[in-house]
């Protein structure tokens, strides 16, 4: 049995990613806290998010989670999702400016070509870009529910795993070492989701 933490820092859809890692691997002990040394000590971490960036970061701060989350993703299989994922970045231009952790390097901008309608919602194909474990038995282009009005713009290409349309071609997907994050919910995307949530609990890095 091995243990997965779900970050519980207020700012994310974690019943229901709880809900949905408990499916997929339920012989495993699947939890939500924001203690850093419970943290620390997990198998594997998921990192959601959800709602405004700058209040994201404020509740990282508050929890005292910024350290942690930034030595952990290079230490073990580590997941972000929707925000888990633009938090990960250097900087966003929502609510006038917001610094992130700057685990990797890039950009949030919001969306703007072509009056598309904000927030992006709905299912979307994903491109993948690279072969990847997280990919096992995912069908290139397969669709992903996702909810956002920003999206990454990141600094290297090579990290880039996946990339969606909605007016432009957007990362929405990112793999580096140990860390795989994603725009898209993969607890909302049925089948494909479950997927993408059970090769993380089996991926061996």
């Amino acid at each position: 049995m091995q243990s997965i933490a779900i970050i519980d820092y207020g700012m994310g859809n974690v019943r229901s990613v709880q809900k949905a890692l408990a499916y997929v691997a339920p012989n495993d002990q699947v939890f939500l806290t924001d203690d850093a040394d419970l943290i620390t000590n997990v198998d594997r971490i998921v990192f959601p998010g959800q709602g405004a960036i700058g209040a994201c970061m404020a509740a990282l701060v508050e929890h005292e989670l910024i350290d942690v989350i930034k030595r952990c993703v290079d230490e073990k299989p580590f997941l972000g999702i929707c925000l888990g994922l633009q938090l990960l970045f250097d900087f966003s231009a929502e609510n006038g400016g917001t610094d992130g952790l700057s685990v990797v390097s890039g950009n949030i901008v919001k969306f703007t070509k072509n009056n598309l309608k904000v927030p992006h919602m709905g299912w979307n194909t994903v491109k993948q870009l690279i072969e990847h474990p997280l990919w096992h038995n995912i069908d290139d282009n397969a669709r992903f529910y996702s909810v956002h009005s920003y999206y990454v713009e990141a600094s290297h290409t090579n990290m880039v795993a996946g990339v969606t349309n909605y007016g432009v071609d957007f990362t929405c997907a990112i793999a580096q070492d140990k860390l795989f994050a994603v725009q898209f919910h993969p607890e909302k995307s049925q089948h494909d989701g479950l997927q993408l949530l059970s090769n993380f609990v089996n991926w061996q890095v």
